[in-house]
């Protein structure tokens, strides 16, 4: 009988055997943060995961059940598989999550999981002139790993941060890594600012100005008249146009 059991459970263990050395790695972490004028963002996170031999048929029958969600994912995949731009006052909307399929590599293979998603409050803005904004980063939306001082990029991560086209940076800290030189200047041929592994996000600063030109500044007036007055914006355009017409046909 003892015989019996004991051939069992080595049985039993030869099964479980390949389960528990199934791996997942992230070997990086790609965050870029493309900042909107209404004080949104838009997320993109890119994690490179390299996954072992044994594991490559388990993550392709996960990536099969399309019904997995966020927190089912990151289980398997670690904790840096969460959003890491985050206002837990608003959440996130239009998330999407998309694993890719494997390209072996060596002993196993290389996978990208992207996720995207929109986040409000991400900045805030005040009018310091005539067609003139001044915005200032939140760094209250930071999600990433604590350290002893505070927040800091993981090993491994890059966090890339794109405002809006014509800023002009007037407060940043810590320095971005890239580009690597253009404080003086306002930073103001950049496209984007970007920080890498290891920076630390405790006292984290950005603040820059925008100006608006007249033709976005007429664009965001009757914006603003239909946010407010939804389709009536079209019937009181009509009308002034009309009112316009038989003006101008009676005065002459």
């Amino acid at each position: 009988m003892r015989t019996t059991i004991f051939a069992i459970a080595l049985f039993s263990i030869a099964l479980l055997a390949p389960l528990s050395s199934a791996s997942y790695t992230v070997t990086n972490l790609n965050v870029t943060v493309n900042l909107n004028a209404n004080t949104s963002a838009r997320v993109t996170e890119l994690l490179t995961v390299y996954i072992s031999n044994v594991s490559l048929g388990q993550y392709s029958s996960d990536r099969l059940a399309l019904n997995l969600t966020l927190s089912e994912w990151e289980s398997l995949i670690g904790p840096l598989l969460v959003q890491h731009i985050l206002n837990t006052k608003s959440g996130v909307y239009d998330f999407k999550l998309l694993p890719s399929s494997v390209t072996r590599y060596g002993s196993g293979g290389v996978a990208y999981i992207l996720m995207s998603y929109s986040v409000l409050n991400v900045t805030s803005v005040n009018q310091t002139g005539p067609r003139e904004f001044s915005y200032s980063f939140n760094p209250e939306v930071f999600n990433f790993e604590h350290g002893i001082s505070g927040e800091v990029l993981t090993q491994n991560t890059t966090l890339n941060i794109v405002p809006p086209p014509g800023f002009a940076v007037t407060s940043v800290y810590p320095v971005p890594d890239s580009p690597s030189s253009g404080f003086t200047d306002n930073y103001a041929n950049a496209t984007e600012l970007s920080w890498s592994q290891q920076e630390p996000l405790s006292k984290f600063v950005l603040d820059y100005t925008i100006n608006e030109s007249l033709q976005a500044e007429v664009t965001n007036f009757f914006a603003s008249i239909y946010d407010a007055l939804g389709i009536f914006t079209y019937v009181l355009i009509a009308l002034a146009i009309a009112f316009f017409v038989l003006y101008t046909y009676f005065r002459s």
